[in-house]
Order: C-alpha cells, then structure tokens, then sequence
C-alpha cells in the first residue's frame, strides 16, 4: 500500500512518540523530511536526529520535552499533495503572535516564516508548529 501524504505521516509518527513519551520516532527518510527535522531542530522543537542506513535510509527524531512536557503542543498540516497553499511575502501568516513557528517551502529551501519574512520570500505553507 503507497503512502499518500509522507510528511502528514512524519507529523502523526512525531505525535503519537509524544503522546507515548517516546525519547525517539523513526520516519522513512526523504530530502524534504530531513530538510524539514534540521529547521525543527534549529528552531528548538526536536533535541537532535541521525540518519540510519539500513535497506532503506530512516530519519530518527529525538524528542525534546521541558517538565515532562513535550516542547512541540501542535503541528498542523496546511498544504497538502491535494490542496497546495501558497503565500505572497506579505501574506505570511503568524502562529500564536508569532510564538509559534510555520514552515514553508520556499525558492531558497525549507524556511521558517521569520525567515523567509526577512529574505521577502512567499512559498508554500507546509504546516503550523506550537
């Protein structure tokens, strides 16, 4: 059976660790999913991540927790393989007045909205982190 959707997988397989308090997630590897884990990791959300190669490449996750607590509350999908969301520099939206973070796939890569903000680039929303 094909996977439709590899990142909105990579996001539920984040949840549920957390959820079960999991110290690590495993994620079959991508480009855009390793991509993705180094702007998570930048931004504070993940502790770190390896890169296994067995058959096939895994991207394992480590999770961060503060008090018990896991640091990411929420990841919300936008654009998905269906319906792909795009938006203008100036339409970039702010998640949490601006505590939380959303990724977006931009000319230049994979961006934070702060970041693409102070490049002036647009692209697609990937998801809302909080």
């Amino acid at each position: 059976m094909s996977m439709q959707d590899p990142i909105s997988d990579m996001f539920v397989r984040i949840k549920n660790a957390q959820f079960a308090n999991k110290i690590s997630v495993n994620v079959p590897c991508s480009k855009f999913k390793k991509e993705i884990t180094i702007l998570l990791k930048k931004e504070g959300y993940i502790e770190d991540y390896h890169i296994k190669n067995t058959q096939k490449s895994n991207l394992e996750i480590f999770l961060k927790y503060f008090n018990g607590k896991p640091v990411i509350e929420n990841i919300t999908r936008v654009s998905t393989p269906g319906l792909r969301i795009y938006k203008k520099r100036n339409e970039i939206p702010q998640v949490i007045s601006g505590l939380g973070i959303v990724i977006m796939s931009t000319s230049k890569g994979v961006l934070s909205d702060k970041e693409a903000r102070k490049r002036g680039l647009g692209g697609e929303i990937i998801c809302y982190i909080s």
